[in-house]
């Protein structure tokens, strides 16, 4: 039993410590790690069957990870098309826009009028506009997120407004005797008076 603990405590020193061993006066055999005068032998020791730990990396969780922001690959107005003309007697024009991919959630469009927002973010594609001045104007849109800032914004793209008032509409087609009461630009006041049958004149 003596022999086994010896046995024990041996294996159990750390591998860079020496051990001695002598007998002792009554001849038990004593092992230790401090050397001994006289007949005191160091006892040659096995390698050491320890792994060297490898580093792992730390696993983080996916909730912690911090998503990329969302790249949109398009995103262009349709509707008018760049420099177009538009004629409108109201001023009105319908602007559509299209994005890819598709509006995302939480995301909405907002469409700028000469740098200013036409209204508020919305989810619709199509801005119905009306009461445009004439003369060149320049259109954007932008996607916008849940804490208002833009995620997407297209360049300034310009358009030209021509409104017709009625004088001109006049001008390019005369008022016909039927147009009075029909057209807004040949008012009642101005209808010249109708001429009275040639057969009647006799009469």
């Amino acid at each position: 039993m003596k022999a086994w603990l010896l046995i024990a405590w041996l294996f159990a020193l750390p591998v860079s410590a020496e051990v001695f061993t002598y007998l002792d006066a009554q001849g038990n055999r004593v092992f230790t790690d401090q050397p001994k005068a006289g007949n005191a032998k160091p006892v040659p020791l096995a390698p050491s069957n320890r792994m060297p730990t490898t580093q792992t990396a730390p696993v983080t969780s996916k909730k912690t990870e911090k998503q990329p922001p969302l790249h949109y690959d398009l995103l262009r107005i349709l509707v008018p098309e760049p420099d177009a003309t538009v004629r409108s007697t109201a001023g009105e024009i319908i602007v559509s826009v299209t994005s890819e991919p598709g509006l995302q959630r939480r995301h909405r469009y907002r469409l700028l009028l000469d740098g200013r927002p036409t209204a508020e973010p919305g989810l619709s594609p199509v801005f119905p506009l009306s009461n445009i001045d004439r003369g060149t104007h320049q259109l954007s849109v932008e996607i916008i997120d849940e804490q208002g800032q833009t995620v997407e914004r297209t360049a300034n793209q310009p358009f030209h407004m021509q409104r017709v008032s009625l004088k001109q509409k006049r001008k390019v087609k005369p008022c016909a005797l039927d147009d009075y009461g029909q057209r807004p630009e040949c008012p009642l006041t101005e209808k010249p008076v109708e001429e009275k049958n040639a057969i009647w004149r006799n009469f």
